[in-house]
């Protein structure tokens, strides 16, 4: 060593080993800021927003790049500890429709469910927790979960996978997912509150509405198409129909639908014996369904016409009165309506019902009024007038023998035959005005009803059917007195020479009033009676409308009769 150096070169060693520390350590605490100020960036961003759906989002983003991670999901428990919905980043669509199903809730995210505390783990596989990958699933190494809870309640669960770079997640990514968990847990408790603020205030106003337009006078019909939309925006649901029963409730009829899929609900008809509205029609009951196109319990001839999921039954009025049967339900693969939503629309069917039975009642007493009005003119007529004709008649025809003229006696004797007229007209103007009219006779869509049920018998099954638009108000008698006979010569066609599996008959009233008859048979044969078919044509000729027969799109035949309607 040189005496004449005043640095000595192991001091300078010392000294640079000192200074790289240093920076290394400065680029730590920089890093750590970073992600601090990342954090409260995310942490204000979760708690900004009040649409549940873009907030549970938000989180499962801010997730991915505080811990760098390339996937990432949200999952929300529901009753029975199970994972009712998943909330994913990091996949694209083509990703998602390759998974074969979501998560369920078993092995590692059911661990947290069932322990909810942080979970870090470096290899997923390895873990004996793990219970697999979905088919479709792309791979993951690297774990980090943690539980998000409201309130002291599990919320659901964080789950973080494959760090960038391949990496193993670390205490540091823990104790920030923890923290952003915390801030989610929070924000997701503020959107609720706001959620069931606006539900409430919704249904007040729904309420609100439906009892002022019923106690107003206006139709119960128009009023029930407004429930059944109050209760789809209300719901979060995808379609809300309401089945209202046949005067023998045997039968229940789409009346009123509102969302996807509204037109090809309306008119759907339901047999009371063998449908879930029927059980509830009876029971007055909720019913859940979990998967409505593929449950047993549904008619067939809604889980034919209507693509829903999961799909809420609830009665329009308690056990022993309910008025009809509401069908709330979300598209194939969504998640099931919230409890929250569910309950909303329960409380409002309940409170629709007493409102639509408080304005019956109050129909009824005008009715009740009106007829009393109309007993106390006949009564009056026949007491005053008529007795006042009568022996004015009497009078003249008393001194017809004191006339000497032969034309005086003749005018006087043409006035008694008028008062006798005048008299016998008033009294069919009292049976009139005492007349209630006919409660036996049946409308057009009872009509309809029996004949499909006549005919049931002979085809061995249950025809599908439509009843769409106001048939008995809006056919003329001749009109339906016509178009039920085409209906019962083309269900006996398709009985005895069809060979049908199915028959599918919808009755339609717009501009024309429109009869389709469709089968899944062997089509127009030798053996089809061709005069009933010229019977059918000529009825519809009459009426200036047109017969076509011609092949199904799937097999069989489709009849169609129609006849313009003024």
């Amino acid at each position: 060593m040189d005496p004449k150096d005043p640095h000595p070169a192991l001091p300078q060693l010392r000294l640079d080993d000192l200074l790289a520390e240093l920076q290394a350590r400065l680029q730590t605490v920089l890093a750590t800021r970073d992600r601090v100020y990342t954090l409260l960036e995310a942490v204000v961003a979760v708690g900004t927003n009040l649409d549940q759906e873009a907030v549970l989002k938000q989180i499962v983003g801010a997730a991915i790049t505080l811990v760098r991670a390339r996937y990432g999901a949200l999952g929300i428990v529901g009753e029975g500890g199970r994972l009712v919905e998943l909330v994913p980043a990091g996949l694209d669509d083509g990703q998602i429709a390759a998974i074969h199903h979501w998560p369920e809730g078993r092995g590692l995210l059911g661990t947290l469910i069932t322990d909810p505390r942080p979970l870090r783990l470096p290899d997923i596989s390895a873990s004996p927790q793990s219970s697999g990958f979905p088919a479709g699933h792309p791979p993951m190494r690297s774990f980090l979960g943690v539980p998000v809870r409201v309130r002291d309640e599990v919320y659901g669960g964080l789950y973080l996978t494959e760090k960038e770079g391949g990496a193993e997640f670390n205490e540091e990514d823990q104790a920030l997912l923890v923290a952003l968990a915390a801030a989610a847990g929070v924000a997701i408790d503020n959107v609720r509150l706001y959620e069931e603020a606006r539900r409430q205030q919704r249904w007040l106003r729904a309420s609100s509405e439906v009892t002022r337009r019923l106690l107003s006078g206006t139709a119960p019909d128009e009023v029930l198409a407004l429930v059944t939309q109050q209760a789809l925006d209300m719901s979060g649901a995808d379609l809300v129909a309401l089945a209202l029963p046949t005067p023998d409730r045997q039968q229940l009829v789409i009346q009123h639908a509102a969302g996807a899929g509204a037109p090809d609900a309306l008119g759907l008809v339901l047999p009371v014996s063998a449908s879930v509205s029927g059980q509830v029609l009876l029971s007055g009951e909720a019913v859940i369904v979990d998967d409505f196109v593929h449950d047993e319990r549904v008619a067939g001839a809604a889980r034919e016409h209507l693509s829903l999921g999961p799909v809420i039954f609830l009665p329009l009025g308690g056990p022993g009165d309910v008025r009809g049967v509401f069908t709330v339900g979300r598209g194939r693969g969504a998640m099931p309506l919230p409890q929250e939503a569910t309950e909303m629309v329960r409380t409002f069917a309940a409170q629709a019902a007493i409102a639509v039975e408080l304005a019956e009642h109050r129909q009824d007493a005008e009715r009740l009024a009106i007829l009393s009005d109309r007993d106390r003119i006949a009564r009056d007529l026949h007491d005053l007038v008529i007795q006042r004709l009568y022996a004015t008649g009497m009078s003249l025809q008393g001194a017809m023998p004191l006339l000497t003229r032969p034309e005086a006696a003749t005018r006087v004797s043409s006035a008694v035959d008028a008062l006798d007229e005048t008299i016998r007209e008033i009294r069919s103007a009292i049976f009139s005005l005492q007349s209630r009219g006919e409660p036996g006779k049946q409308g057009l869509r009872a009509q309809v009803l029996e004949v499909v049920d006549q005919m049931t018998a002979a085809l061995g099954f249950a025809p599908s059917l439509r009843l769409v638009g106001p048939l008995d108000e809006a056919v003329p008698p001749d009109a339906g007195t016509q178009m039920l006979s085409a209906l019962r010569e083309a269900l006996s066609n398709a009985a005895r020479h069809a060979g049908a599996r199915r028959v599918d008959v919808t009755v339609e009233v717009g501009p024309e009033l429109i009869l389709r008859v469709r089968d899944d048979g062997t089509g127009m044969g030798q053996t089809v009676r061709r005069s009933g078919l010229a019977n059918m044509a000529e009825r519809a000729a009459g009426l200036g409308g047109k017969l076509t027969i011609g092949p199904a799109g799937d097999g069989g035949t489709q009849l169609d009769w129609r006849v313009p309607v003024s």
